[in-house]
C-alpha cells in the first residue's frame, strides 16, 4: 500500500510539473511612450504628464519675467527639493522627480542644478581629482559651483473613494517655488488625476 501510495504521489507530482512547465507568457514589446494603464494606480505615463503639466504651469506664471526683468541677460537657477509621498501606494517618487527635471531643463528657460545627493557624489569626484591623479589642465576647480535661486518642492497625495464594485481615486500633486534668500514662495501649483476603476474577478 505504501508503495502504491508513493507511485501516485510521484505521479501527482509529475502532472503538477509537467502543467508548470507547459505553461507560456507571452511578452509583448511596445512603444515606451504609449499609454498603458494596467491597474488604475500611478504610473509613468501619469508621472510625465503631471510633471509636464507643473513644470509648464510654474513657468508660465509672474514670477519667472519679475525674475528675469530684475536680472538682465540671466536664467533663474532652480534645484528640485523633496517630493513627499503621501497617497496611498507605494510610489517611486525619484522617477517622477526626474521627469521634472528633464522638463525643467527642456524648458531652456531656466538653470538646473544637481540634488543634494547627485552633489555629493560630483564633489567627491572633485576632491578625487585634488588628489595629484589629474592634471591642472583638465581638473575642475574648487568654489565655483552655481548656487540655485529656487527650490521646487511638494507632495503626492490621493483621496479613494469606493462603491458596488467601483473606484475611483484622485491623485492630486501639490508643489511649491520657494525663494531660497527670502524663503518667499513665489508659486503654487498643483495638478490633478481623477480614475474609475471597475472590479472584475480578481481581488482589488
Amino acid at each position: 500500500m505504501r508503495r502504491i501510495a508513493a507511485c501516485i504521489a510521484l505521479s501527482v507530482l509529475f502532472v503538477i510539473m509537467a502543467s508548470g512547465c507547459a505553461a507560456t507568457r507571452e511578452v509583448t514589446r511596445v512603444d515606451p511612450g504609449k499609454t498603458t494603464d494596467l491597474s488604475g494606480r500611478w504610473n509613468d505615463t501619469d508621472s510625465q504628464q503631471v510633471a509636464e503639466s507643473i513644470v509648464n504651469d510654474c513657468l508660465a506664471s509672474g514670477w519667472l519675467p519679475e525674475w528675469v526683468d530684475a536680472h538682465p541677460g540671466q536664467k533663474p537657477v532652480v534645484i528640485v527639493g523633496s517630493i513627499a509621498n503621501k497617497s496611498h501606494e507605494h510610489i517611486n517618487v525619484q522617477t517622477f522627480v526626474k521627469d521634472i527635471q528633464s522638463a525643467l531643463i527642456n524648458s531652456r528657460k531656466v538653470k538646473f542644478v544637481s540634488s543634494r545627493d547627485e552633489r555629493g557624489e560630483v564633489r567627491d569626484e572633485r576632491r578625487d581629482q585634488h588628489q595629484g591623479y589629474t592634471s591642472e589642465e583638465t581638473r575642475a576647480g574648487v568654489g565655483q559651483e552655481t548656487g540655485a535661486a529656487f527650490m521646487l518642492k511638494g507632495s503626492l497625495n490621493t483621496i479613494v473613494d469606493e462603491l458596488e464594485g467601483k473606484r475611483a481615486i484622485w491623485y492630486q500633486v501639490n508643489m511649491e517655488l520657494h525663494d531660497l534668500t527670502t524663503n518667499e514662495i513665489s508659486w503654487i501649483g498643483q495638478h490633478k488625476i481623477k480614475k474609475i476603476i471597475t472590479k472584475g474577478s480578481s481581488r482589488w
